[in-house]
């Protein structure tokens, strides 16, 4: 009897949540976990060092996407398209100008 309770209490689940709170279920750490950890910090460090030195100083890099002209093309084509979708600015002279049928005072 008392080996029957052990063995069913033993794989009992926590109350609430499952991982969180004072009853969680804690992983365990394997070592697949381990070398996981392991190679992330192996890419930021990488990664780190491509930060700290990289491949152009700043001056050089600072003109490089003026001289491509891509800002410009990109410029003219906004323009361009907001010009086909919206109207004309249209001044108030011209909208009142069937108004002005002739112009001498007499």
């Amino acid at each position: 009897m008392k080996l029957t309770q052990f063995l069913l209490r033993r794989n009992r689940l926590p109350n609430g949540h499952l991982f969180r709170g004072k009853d969680r279920l804690v992983k365990k750490v394997e070592p697949l976990h381990l070398r996981k950890v392991a190679q992330d910090f192996e890419v930021e460090e990488q990664n780190m060092l491509y930060l700290r030195y990289p491949y152009l100083t700043e001056a050089e890099s600072a003109g490089h996407a003026k001289a491509l002209g891509n800002a410009d093309k990109r410029k003219q084509k906004f323009q361009e398209q907001s010009r086909r979708m919206f109207k004309n600015d249209v001044t108030l002279y011209e909208r009142l100008s069937h108004l002005r049928v002739k112009e001498s005072w007499e």
